[in-house]
């Protein structure tokens, strides 16, 4: 390889490295801002973080929505309420929605392919949701922080959703609406914004 292509090469690793850095402080910033919802418990949040994520899989592939997703909830630990673990949850259902989406892109790239592939990402996130509240955090809350089954369900009530009686009506009445819900509005946003914001994506 000459000289030549070795600094192309450079260039393009530089450039994705700053645009993942862009992105990911722009997803930070809309981790934080964190809104509740009707009909959902206080403890459920929507924010925008995605965003961010789901363009950089468009401009630069799904690793670097990957990487958004581990950099801003490494970055929300500082305010975690958790014990990290709703942080690690964020970031293996965000992986699951920008990965699956990046990788159906990746090899369609047209309109009707980008529709698919936010389709496809809704679905793995909303699937993922599903199976990691099922067996693994509303569990851990449970068993570790103190959490009850019935506190929990109290708190659906009280937002207006009284469907919920127990862990198998909370994830088919809350956390399958919220995650459905929130890959619509994301890839919403993304298909009305990015083809505005790609030639800067692809500089």
């Amino acid at each position: 390889m000459n000289k030549t292509r070795i600094g192309a090469a450079n260039g393009r690793g530089t450039a994705w490295i700053a645009k993942t850095g862009i992105l990911s402080a722009v997803a930070i910033a809309l981790m934080y801002l964190e809104i509740s919802l009707p009909l959902f418990p206080g403890f459920l949040k929507f924010d925008f973080s995605e965003i961010p994520a789901l363009l950089a899989t468009f401009a630069m592939g799904p690793l670097a929505g990957i990487a958004v997703e581990l950099i801003k909830n490494i970055a929300h630990l500082p305010a975690t309420h958790t014990l990290m673990v709703g942080e690690l949850a964020n970031f293996i259902m965000g992986s699951f929605f920008v990965g699956t989406a990046g990788l159906i892109y990746k090899y369609k790239k047209t309109r009707g392919g980008a529709i698919i592939s936010m389709a496809a990402g809704t679905l793995a996130l909303t699937a993922s949701g599903a199976l990691i509240n099922y067996f693994f955090t509303i569990p851990f809350y449970v068993a570790v922080m103190g959490f009850s089954m019935e506190g929990i369900v109290a708190a659906t009530h009280a937002a207006g959703n009284t469907m919920v009686t127990g862990l198998p009506s909370l994830i088919l009445w809350v956390f399958i609406p919220f995650n459905l819900m929130k890959g619509l509005v994301i890839s919403l946003i993304v298909g009305l914004i990015y083809k505005k914001l790609s030639p800067l994506l692809h500089r």
